[in-house]
């Protein structure tokens, strides 16, 4: 099957649209006060009402779903999240996806991100580990890679592009995110990359790399 990849790089966060012979899938959405970029890519991708089949969200922090219900409504799109991240979606409360609240401070940050800036959202669907996206156009599974968040999941394609949310990011280099929930469970899960088939890496924060990068740089 057939795709490409067209990215929306933002200078705080990334989304990605997938073009196949089916229709479009959109994973992440980026922030709301940056849906004018994120727009403009797909209708110049030309994504209309209808052909986008499917919008998977990485994890539901407000910096990757902020448009995802805007799209939904405009384009008639299913939303696909991982079962541990909707109490945080449908709330807005984003530590309900995280099992440590690292200090009351933090708590606090995350819980007036959610009241100030979240759009709540209730998912059309829930993707688990190992599901596959062929029915939406697309030759790829899904990976539970839990770290960042408790739900947080990946896109792999048949070809070896893999699409990671914040499992990884990419700044002054390729390495795990400093802000996950649980560094042991974040570095178990990129653990499990060595054995896929995984070229190129598409992250939510920074432009993507290699993945035989990564492990050169985080050995």
């Amino acid at each position: 099957m057939p795709y490409e990849v067209i990215g929306i790089y933002g200078k705080i966060v990334n989304s990605y649209l997938v073009k196949t012979a089916a229709g479009f899938i959109n994973i992440d959405t980026g922030m709301s006060f940056g849906r004018g970029s994120l727009t403009k890519t797909l209708e110049k991708a030309g994504c209309k009402p209808g052909n986008l089949k499917l919008i998977v969200i990485t994890h539901v922090d407000f910096d990757h779903s902020g448009n995802c219900a805007y799209l939904r409504k405009k384009y008639g799109a299913k939303i696909a999240i991982h079962r541990e991240e909707s109490g945080a979606a449908q709330s807005g409360r984003m530590f309900l996806s995280r099992k440590s609240k690292r200090g009351i401070i933090s708590e606090a940050m995350i819980y007036l991100a959610g009241l100030v800036i979240f759009r709540r959202f209730k998912p059309d669907m829930y993707l688990n580990d190992g599901d596959d996206l062929s029915g939406y156009g697309l030759d790829a599974k899904v990976l539970h890679t839990p770290g960042h968040t408790t739900g947080s999941i990946s896109i792999l394609t048949q070809e070896g592009d893999f699409f990671c949310g914040d499992l990884m990011v990419n700044g002054e280099k390729p390495s795990i995110s400093r802000y996950s929930d649980n560094f042991t469970e974040n570095k178990a899960s990129v653990s499990k990359l060595k054995d896929l088939n995984i070229k190129k890496v598409y992250p939510g924060h920074g432009r993507p790399f290699l993945l035989d990068d990564f492990f050169k740089n985080n050995p």
